[in-house]
């Protein structure tokens, strides 16, 4: 007994419940007397077993990531000042960076390189990047010389920049894969609602994010949409005045946009000759009064007499991925999270937007995914080559 002695008999002479109770209790403890004498027997086979069950249940457990990010002595710094701003604009900001990279970081910094006009989603000239090297690993501290410690600083003092957006981020782990690290979505339009939808979901997904604080950084990658000039062509006016829709097309790509003529050489070497209107008559929108076309007939119609202009908001660059219309979504997890429970907060989160709209995941965190998919065999196929190389062994 567990509790107290009992006299001789007594244990056995119990009838009913008791009895039941004490035969049943009496089989489990041989059985499992007989089971501990099992395994103190073959201790070695269950331990393994044992490791393996704890291997697989933190494998289960433990967050998910593809590649582990490491200071490459490098990061990128990319400028995006709101739509219509001009290039001297977003120059100013970007020597205004420059001036905070040489004076806060001189110890860490050995260059930068900008080029304004170009950006990870788009040519404008409200957007720059900039390209960062840092000193070599040895002439830096080993906790706040970091690429990682640069920058979080850099993070702070941009944030004090309120005319224009500034992430200062790590490159991908593998080159080619993405312009930055963390996580690159599509945010597709399944159903066809149109560009204003598609922003407006944006929009409120871009805000969820902004909630979560397991995410960080969570930005659209891309430009935004910016007035535009409109042309509406006229084209009954056009037709009875002779004028071919194909020569205002012509036209206007030559005048405002130029056109390829041929090659021609210049001391050995080959150099191409374009055509196009000279600047000052292609400054303003009502320069397009200014340019003729010619008719069927020989004469000069101006461009007054078949067509309008108008401002109208668009998106400068229109985006598809796997044939549906889309807009890239960035973004990084919060310090102590992994990429792979930032993925799967993302994915809920598209899940709040109205119907019709999805994710596809691309660049790394594609491969994240389908890496993920594959997780399973391959530790299989790593754990047959472990037992084949101890076989050979022994």
């Amino acid at each position: 007994t567990l509790l107290k002695p009992l006299k001789k008999g007594e244990h056995h002479g119990q009838k009913g419940f008791f009895a039941w109770f004490n035969q049943m209790f009496n089989r489990n403890a041989e059985r499992y007397e007989k089971g501990v004498a099992k395994i103190l027997h073959r201790s070695l086979r269950w331990i393994v077993i044992y490791v393996l069950l704890l291997g697989g249940m933190v494998f289960l457990r433990l967050p998910t990531s593809f590649l582990p990010l490491e200071d490459r002595g490098m990061f990128t710094t990319s400028v995006q000042l709101p739509s219509g701003s001009t290039q001297q604009q977003t120059l100013k900001v970007v020597e205004q960076i420059e001036k905070y990279y040489f004076t806060h970081e001189k110890d860490n910094i050995m260059s930068v390189f900008a080029t304004v006009g170009s950006g990870p989603g788009g040519n404008g000239q409200n957007v720059a990047r900039m390209f960062i090297r840092l000193k070599d690993w040895s002439e830096r501290d080993s906790k706040t010389g970091t690429s990682f410690a640069i920058i979080e600083r850099a993070t702070k003092a941009f944030n004090q920049i309120k005319e224009a957006r500034v992430i200062a981020s790590s490159p991908p782990a593998i080159s080619g894969l993405g312009s930055s690290a963390g996580f690159d979505m599509e945010l597709q339009d399944h159903a066809g609602a149109g560009h204003d939808a598609l922003m407006a979901a944006r929009n409120q997904l871009l805000a969820l994010a902004a909630e979560n604080p397991e995410l960080t950084r969570v930005r659209h990658n891309g430009l935004d949409d910016s007035p535009q000039l409109q042309i509406d062509i006229d084209q009954r006016k056009a037709q009875a005045l002779g004028v071919a829709i194909d020569d205002i097309n012509d036209t206007l790509q030559t005048a405002w946009g130029s056109s390829y003529v041929n090659d021609f050489m210049d001391r050995g070497r080959v150099k191409k000759v374009y055509v196009q209107a000279a600047a000052p008559y292609r400054m303003l929108p009502d320069d397009i009064n200014l340019w003729y076309v010619r008719n069927k007939d020989g004469g000069m119609v101006p461009f007054s007499a078949f067509a309008t202009s108008r401002w109208e908001t668009g998106s400068p660059r229109l985006e598809r991925y796997n044939g549906y219309s889309a807009v890239e979504i960035v973004g990084e997890a919060a310090p102590g999270v992994s990429t792979g429970t930032a993925m799967d907060i993302m994915e809920s989160l598209v899940k709040q937007l109205p119907n019709g709209f999805g994710l596809e995941w691309t660049a790394m965190s594609y491969q994240e995914r389908l890496s993920g998919a594959q997780a399973p065999a391959l530790y299989a196929i790593s754990l047959l080559v472990v037992f084949l190389c101890l076989a050979a062994l022994y």
